[in-house]
């Protein structure tokens, strides 16, 4: 049978269900689906309604004008995000709430209050005026997690600068393509940060970015590590020094609430970066609406997005959203496993978090390293654990919730992107029957649709293109300098949609499957198979911990598909252990589905967020150039892959 090119076969079927309990459903800020009827009958009016819950300086005279594909949402409206998330807590009780309480790797500790971080964030907004930075000037954020990030952050938002955040582990290279696409006049730093017990020199990577890059004129260097770096007269300067002679009132900037707010880039396969800009009151109004009903934030509970602020995650769930609403938010420095596999459960036992929101990766990492480490620690405050970054499979969302939830927390399996700013396709706590692997339906107001290459949809249980069928208040407005490039990577494939570049399939129960990015569906023998699947009919096996399925060019099928696997700790490699794979993956999802080749490595390449690059993988295997590997987290594991085909080159079958 022929496929349609726009249709991906879906082979993998999930039987089990999970709804609320009734403990959770009675206390849930949301307990019914009148929520997302409502929205569905008037979007506009919804978040409009929602809008009104935030402080706004001046009101709007139109919640949407929408010229495809440029949306403006709350035309004329003016606020400030620095005020929103800091000056209104202020008049009462969350005053002297904690706003974040941070842990850094070697163990130091800090609580900042809602009032201390207004002053710190006044403080610094002045800093960065006195240093000549005026509301539109782009300004480059390369630091640790520490407090001084999301500091910066509100800072920059409080004067009407535009923030340009770089993980803090990113080359000079990187660094330096994005500040010279962005013009920073200044870039925030630190001397270094920690991660697994080392220092990374951060301020000697920016020097080395910045040499010859005649746009950036200050630098403002954070005394973190302690560790000697070099300052050059007029350019670099001291936090602590412009603080200690800084004003701490700095009047909140009233911005119009379709002014940027942020530029972050993402990298591409080839050429350069894309830089994603959001606005301030659509993105505003999205973050906290999302962070307030898919986590069923509580005044007292304690909130943990593990995810770096350096990516859209942490923007908007750790800054942007929680802040939004008043929440106590936890913030750690390192490495989860630092200095052992148990610091994350530790951490959580001693500071009571109640919400942990990670990734699937570091969850198959965690199922890696032994269910010991969590079981050594009392994980009974979390009442709602989170997934995002990617699909999770369904035995690690089951690992999720037995092991660290206890069998009782919920589990929100979001699908968002960079780009749409907000989580969009999630279940509500205390209103939707969860199924392991769904992100199950589009959040309130967001219009989500699978559809082939024509844009029409497809059957029940098919797989095809995910796409945004209407503009949603905190989408990219463009991509910086580049309109143009903004219509043609978004808008081109599907008309009148947002091409998300996911694949995924609509059940019978309207729930949403995720199956990874188009690039990632490998066409076998005129099936389209995506290879999220595969990998998850991998892991589902006891002995592995992570997988990575790729295609490589067939004589005859088109397409073979290729898998490198990582074993569980203690688990040993075996020309068997190749075999057995193979045949659970037939029993699992089918014979068209099973590997051709199984690799057993140490280790996948990995972006410093965690996601596996399959790009790279796929050109290694295929004998193409890699592209962009900016950003790696270690290019040992490019390594790793090489090894094995060298290995299967000189010994082939």
């Amino acid at each position: 049978m022929v496929v349609s090119s726009g249709t991906i076969d879906s082979l993998l079927k999930e039987k089990e269900q999970y709804p609320p309990s009734a403990a959770f459903r009675k206390a849930a800020v949301l307990r019914s689906d009148s929520f997302r009827v409502d929205a569905a009958k008037d979007p506009e009016a919804f978040w409009a309604r929602m809008a009104k819950e935030l402080a706004w300086m001046a009101p709007w005279s139109k919640v949407l004008e929408w010229d495809p594909p440029f949306a403006k949402w709350f035309v004329g409206g003016k606020l400030n995000m620095s005020a929103n998330c800091l000056d209104r807590h202020l008049a009462g009780p969350r005053r002297n709430k904690a706003a974040i309480i941070w842990e850094g790797e070697p163990g130091e500790r800090r609580v900042l209050t809602y009032h201390d971080l207004w002053r710190e964030v006044n403080l610094f907004a002045n800093v960065l005026k006195g240093l000549g930075v005026k509301r539109g000037d782009r300004v480059t954020i390369y630091m640790p997690m520490i407090p001084e990030l999301p500091v910066a952050l509100l800072a920059c938002a409080r004067i009407g600068a535009v923030h340009s955040v770089i993980f803090g582990g990113f080359s000079a290279r990187a660094i330096r393509d994005r500040a010279e696409d962005a013009e920073s006049r200044l870039i925030v730093t630190a001397d270094g940060g920690y991660r697994r017990g080392a220092v990374l020199p951060l301020k000697k990577i920016v020097d080395e970015a910045i040499a010859d890059l005649d746009v950036v004129r200050h630098v403002v260097v954070f005394k973190r590590a302690g560790v000697e770096v070099s300052m050059r007269e007029g350019r670099d300067h001291w936090w602590h020094e412009l603080m200690a002679k800084a004003d701490a009132d700095c009047e909140p900037e009233a911005m119009d609430a379709t002014d940027p707010l942020f530029i972050l880039y993402t990298s591409g396969t080839t050429g350069k970066p894309k830089g994603i800009q959001h606005s301030t009151g659509g993105y505003l109004v999205g973050v906290a609406t999302t962070t307030k009903y898919v986590f069923d934030l509580k005044d007292e509970d304690l909130f943990w997005c593990t995810a770096d602020i350096g990516w859209v995650t942490g923007h908007s769930y750790i800054v942007y959203g929680p802040l939004a609403n008043g929440a106590s938010v936890f913030m750690y420095e390192g490495a989860p496993d630092w200095p052992e596999p148990d610091r994350f459960w530790r951490m959580i036992e001693e500071y009571d978090i109640t919400i942990l929101y990670t990734a699937p990766t570091a969850i198959r990492a965690f199922m890696r390293w032994g269910d010991e480490y969590p079981r050594r620690h009392d994980l009974s405050s979390l009442r709602l654990l989170g997934t995002v970054g990617e699909p999770i499979n369904p035995e690690a969302w089951r690992w999720y919730r037995k092991t660290i939830g206890g069998g009782r927390c919920p589990i929100v399996d979001t699908w968002w992107q960079t780009e749409t700013g907000m989580i969009l396709i999630t279940p509500l706590p205390g209103v939707t029957t969860t199924k392991p692997g769904s992100a199950t339906r589009p959040f309130p107001g967001i219009d989500a649709e699978v559809v082939d290459e024509k844009g029409l949809p497809v059957p029940m249980n098919k797989g095809g293109y995910l796409v945004i069928r209407k503009p949603w208040p905190s989408m990219l407005q463009t991509l910086y300098k580049d309109p143009e490039r903004y219509k043609q990577v978004y808008w081109s494939q599907v008309p009148g949609k947002y091409f998300t570049g996911d694949g995924a399939r609509m059940d019978e129960d309207q729930f949403f499957w995720l199956m990874g990015r188009i690039d990632d569906v490998i066409n076998v023998a005129g099936h389209r198979i995506g290879t999220m699947e595969v990998e998850s009919a991998l892991v589902s096996y006891r002995k592995v911990a992570e997988a990575a399925v790729v295609g490589k060019p067939h004589p005859v099928k088109g397409q073979s598909l290729v898998a490198y696997v990582v074993l569980k700790k203690g688990e040993g490699r075996s020309d068997e252990l190749k075999k057995e794979l193979q045949k659970h993956v037939r029993e699992a999802i089918g014979a068209i589905a099973v590997p051709d080749d199984v690799y057993i490595t140490e280790k996948l390449p990995k972006t410093r967020s965690g996601k596996i690059m399959r790009r790279v993988i796929r050109s290694l295997v295929s004998g193409q150039e890699i592209g962009d590997t900016t950003t790696l987290e270690d290019p040992g594991a490019v390594d790793e892959v090489r090894k094995w085909l060298a290995e299967v080159e000189a010994h082939p079958e």
